[in-house]
């Protein structure tokens, strides 16, 4: 029998992918190239099910004589090895970000004399239209609050965006572009506490209370899918702290990062301009102790913000209380900087990444943003979380619009920058 090869992600099967199968065992045996959950991250998402379990799936489907695993989305490799009479594939890889795959299989195969064969791609069906049902279906408080422990532990970054509603839940839950023949999305979405009370009109200094955050997060629960991490301040008291941790995990939120100062909250991007204070290494500790035990299960996270370089203790106490917050049970360890030029984190995650028992660790680049995902990822950064740029962005929209208005006594000039009134009617799924 002459040597088939197909490759593919096989997360969901569908009547497209049985079509390639089909087409394929006509002939000869089949070898399907079965992408690893990290190939698919680079290109997707996490995969819903995992490579074992894809793998078993695709071993039981009739003609497939063998899975072997493909750990790059270049085919060349395994071809190289197998040679394969032939390579089966859909033909939506003729133009578009997976030709520069198509034009090296063809280059590869030449060598044995190998021919590719392409089945017309199976229209109606895609992996993004799939993904779309699935999210209209909804998840379960339980299956999202695990989801970014471990997107986490499989993929660098994790990548995070502010919301402060619903509407701005559903930019960071479907946002996408396509890069280097790669998807790139968000992985999930941050519930800051300035945005939250910036939306309210409110300063940044905890008026907002517990519940009216509650309402915020609940809106964007109800329309998102994506794991949420909760900006916790300070935490309050320990004795509330507990209650908290109780709500949050009871919703499916799956983090909350509290900071180690006390008192009135002021923003520590004002850093030593006004009076701040740091909690004692000791009494935060007990928080994160505290915290740990009134979880339920410890897919719930607890990430400890340290505010050391904000408030000039020095490079020597931020890693200081990073080690004494792991003993503490810390799930993860935020590092803040207000320095744009970026030295203080560089230097931070050298002498973290000594720590023997180090935790996940995280950044908000809001004043150093000119460094890359890449660039952070290779300082060991597991968690990237773009903070406050939604609100920031559609504050000054709003405001030209006002202005627009005011100034020439109509809406008709205010027009090119909104978006039509059809697409704000059907924006939000079931509007029509």
């Amino acid at each position: 029998m002459k040597k088939v090869y197909v490759a593919m992600s096989a997360d969901i099967i569908h009547q497209g992918h049985l079509n390639v199968l089909n087409e394929a065992k006509k002939l000869g045996d089949v070898i399907v190239g079965l992408h690893t959950d990290d190939v698919i991250r680079g290109y997707w998402r996490n995969p819903i099910m995992k490579y074992d379990e894809r793998k078993e799936v695709i071993e039981n489907i009739k003609g497939v004589v063998q899975v072997v695993l493909q750990d790059t989305l270049d085919q060349v490799p395994n071809l190289l090895d197998i040679k394969p009479d032939y390579v089966v594939h859909g033909d939506d890889w003729i133009e578009g970000s997976q030709k520069v795959f198509r034009d090296k299989v063809i280059n590869a195969i030449k060598e044995w004399g190998g021919k590719l064969v392409e089945v017309t791609y199976t229209q109606g069906v895609s992996i993004s239209k799939l993904d779309e049902q699935l999210a209209e279906i909804g998840i379960t408080p339980q299956k999202r609050m695990k989801s970014l422990k471990e997107l986490i532990y499989s993929k660098k970054p994790v990548r995070i965006l502010e919301a402060h509603n619903g509407l701005t839940g559903l930019i960071v839950e479907k946002t996408k572009v396509e890069k280097n023949g790669k998807i790139k999305e968000f992985d999930g979405m941050w519930i800051s506490s300035l945005c939250d009370s910036t939306a309210k009109g409110k300063p940044d200094i905890e008026l907002v209370d517990l519940t009216s955050r509650l309402n915020t997060i609940n809106d964007i629960l109800e329309v998102t899918t994506k794991p949420i991490i909760v900006d916790g301040d300070t935490g309050g008291q320990i004795e509330h702290f507990v209650y908290t941790v109780k709500t949050l995990e009871r919703l499916g939120v799956s983090a909350i990062i509290i900071e180690d100062k006390t008192g009135l909250k002021k923003n520590s991007l004002f850093g030593t301009e006004v009076k701040q204070t740091q909690d004692s290494m000791e009494h935060f500790s007990e928080k994160i102790k505290a915290g740990r035990e009134a979880r339920v299960t410890s897919d719930f996270m607890i990430i400890s913000r340290i505010e050391s370089l904000i408030l000039k203790a020095g490079m020597d106490d931020a890693i200081n209380r990073a080690k004494a917050y792991i003993e503490a049970g810390t799930d993860g360890i935020m590092i803040h900087s207000k320095e744009k030029d970026g030295k203080e984190i560089v230097e931070f995650c050298k002498r973290y990444n000594e720590i023997e028992n180090k935790v996940p660790l995280v950044v908000v680049p809001t004043s150093y943003n000119f460094m890359k995902e890449d660039e952070l990822v290779e300082l060991g950064i597991n968690v990237i979380i773009y903070a406050n740029h939604l609100i920031r962005s559609a504050y000054p929209a709003m405001v030209n619009t006002a202005k627009s208005i005011l100034e020439n006594e109509r809406s008709k000039e205010a027009s090119s920058n909104c978006m039509p009134i059809k697409e704000i009617l059907t924006l939000i799924p079931g509007g029509m």
